[in-house]
């Protein structure tokens, strides 16, 4: 790690309205293969008074909201780093740092394929139950009612708020000037050797532009650096600027615009890219057959409440909805240590159940002994939605990354960058244009050598 790195002494330092902060003498970017391994980084950045402790703007542009709860995590877990590190998944690592009070505002930026919430603000308190001493939401849209997260605002002690935003980004054509085509060209070129990255296990990764063509993600906890910040105040106030637009760049230029006013409300923010942002498989779909992911839907599927339920018919849907996930547990636990004909019938017979007869059948057909836990965790993937699925071509993906180079041209820099890289569903590795883009910001080298 070079001396310009997060837990560097020196740098200039900034003023916020949390305080005084100082400023990187060149921009973090950490690369990590699982997407929770990203908030150590978030975290140290925190204690070393490079981000503020509270009020932080999270931009995350991924196929996954990734903004679910570890269930029965105690909530007091958030405040013991060690131990929060240990509980987190990928699905779940965003709201705990809601709820320790140092995300305020969050921007998820997502691609046509993922709609797992709905489009807009929704504004929502996070807190302690005091009946179970979890943590859970007040917000009631179906990506929380569907793993049993809702309960009354009165129920809710230590609540912090969040604000929301929920943003299409659709591809953009690339334009047809000698100079963007030259840049897209180029980001092409730039390709990482990823022949190792089966074998790999490492958390994080650093890359500089010079490296691009042999680095890979073996190589830990280092960081992708850039020259020195533009004043972020001034930045801001140019945000929603634009002249001489191309037609395909004006609906993610009005995505510039918002995400700013977003912004403006916070001291600080961090850019979060999930590589799956591109193209993205549901794993699962590739472990069992069709019918057997079918049976799966058919057994966890969820029970919407009416358009316009009242509190008492949010909390009747949540109940049923966590016992029907209790008995789906059990039932697959029982099944770990005994899957015989005896315990299957006596489970099928339950309500909602009958389904598993037929799963667990089809199952042994193809297997001695299946994975009745990873069954049961492919389930919890089939309620409302099923999980995104969509394996981008080419032009798909050079779409996107043509609509991150509008987005981040007008937006401001960040405090640092995170990335997750792990690939397994594209026919071209989008991360060193990435990189690429983040380096012809504006014409300056955002990246130089760690």
């Amino acid at each position: 790690m070079s001396g310009g790195g997060p837990g560097a002494d020196g740098g200039a330092r900034s003023r916020s309205r949390g305080g005084c902060l100082r400023a990187y003498p060149a921009l973090p970017v950490w690369v990590v293969e699982d997407h929770q391994d990203v908030l150590p980084f978030i975290y140290r950045a925190i204690g070393s008074k490079h981000l503020p402790a509270s009020n932080i703007s999270f931009v995350h542009l991924d196929s996954h909201p990734d903004l679910l709860i570890p269930v029965n995590m105690p909530a007091d877990t958030v405040f013991d780093k060690e131990a929060l590190f240990s509980e987190l998944s990928i699905e779940n690592w965003i709201m705990p740092a809601v709820y320790a009070g140092h995300i305020s505002q969050v921007v998820w930026l997502h691609p046509p394929w993922a709609q797992q919430i709905s489009e807009g603000k929704h504004s929502f308190l996070i807190g302690k139950d005091i009946s179970t001493t979890t943590m859970r939401v007040t917000g009631t849209d179906h990506y929380f009612l569907s793993d049993g997260l809702y309960v009354p605002a009165d129920q809710l002690e230590n609540q912090k708020p969040l604000n929301l935003h929920v943003i299409l980004i659709n591809p953009t054509e690339a334009s047809n000037s000698h100079e963007e085509n030259g840049e897209v060209a180029s980001a092409k070129r730039l390709k990482l050797n990823t022949d190792d990255t089966a074998s790999t296990t490492s958390a994080s990764s650093s890359v500089a532009p010079g490296d691009l063509d042999h680095s890979t993600p073996s190589v830990k906890k280092k960081e992708v650096q850039n020259s020195s910040a533009l004043n972020r105040a001034e930045t801001l106030s140019k945000c929603s600027a634009s002249s001489s637009l191309g037609n395909s760049e004006c609906p993610i230029r009005e995505v510039v615009k918002d995400v700013c006013q977003v912004l403006q409300k916070g001291d600080a923010y961090v850019l979060d890219i999930d590589l799956d942002f591109f193209s993205v498989k549901n794993p699962f779909k590739e472990m069992y057959t069709q019918t057997e992911y079918e049976l799966l839907q058919e057994l966890y599927n969820f029970k919407k409440p009416h358009r316009n339920a009242t509190e008492e018919g949010l909390l009747d849907c949540v109940e049923n909805r966590v016992h029907q996930l209790e008995d789906l547990e059990a039932a697959f636990a029982d099944l770990c240590d005994n899957d015989d004909e005896e315990t299957l019938q006596k489970w099928a017979s339950c309500p909602g159940m009958k389904s598993l007869v037929q799963l667990v059948h089809s199952l042994k057909t193809r297997t001695e002994s299946p994975d009745y836990e990873m069954v049961h965790q492919a389930g919890l993937t089939c309620d409302y939605m099923e999980l995104p699925h969509h394996v981008s071509t080419e032009e798909e993906i050079e779409g996107l990354i043509q609509s991150i180079k509008v987005l981040l041209k007008d937006m401001p820099k960040p405090t640092l960058v995170t990335v997750a890289r792990r690939i397994n569903s594209m026919t071209m590795d989008p991360f060193s244009s990435c990189l690429c883009i983040l380096s012809q910001r504006r014409g300056e080298p955002w990246i130089q050598d760690a």
